[in-house]
């Protein structure tokens, strides 16, 4: 399976990137936030969505990926011990809000058990890149609605 390589620049593109990543998993040192260069980094596992193509080998899949925060300000957290890096955090969605009429918002990683991340950026500049290959994962995420 091709390795994907997504840039989201706005609203449309950052919702792609929520599609893709729904369901990752990580741990907390999987987070990292450089204040100096603003890009908070996020290294995770994330659940194949993509339809099955003949490359897959699997019914249900999991890839590595790196998803990289660009033109972040500050990061604030909710619900999540960051001096524990055992914890597994779960991905549920990543969305934005504009603060006014310009590009400069902020950008939330939604997690379960009310868990979240918040990233004050001056912009939607965020990069997903795979980095490894598929494994089997044991099972599909579902969730009660």
């Amino acid at each position: 399976m091709t390795q994907l390589k997504l840039i989201a620049l706005d609203d449309e593109d950052l919702t792609v990137v929520s599609a893709t990543m729904q369901d990752a998993i990580f741990k907390v040192e999987g987070l990292e936030f450089d204040h100096k260069s603003g890009q908070f980094l996020l290294a995770a596992n994330r659940f194949v969505w993509e339809s099955k193509g003949e490359e897959r080998t699997h019914d249900h899949e999991r890839r590595r990926v790196n998803v990289a925060f660009k033109r972040v300000r500050g990061v604030k957290t909710r619900g999540i011990n960051l001096k524990d890096n055992n914890i597994v955090l779960s991905l549920l969605a990543i969305q934005f809000r504009s603060k006014d009429e310009g590009p400069e918002g902020e950008i939330e990683l939604v997690m379960s058990a009310d868990a979240g991340i918040l990233l004050d950026v001056e912009c939607i500049e965020v990069q997903l890149t795979d980095t490894g290959a598929a494994w089997e994962a044991k099972s599909k995420p579902h969730h009660d609605i």
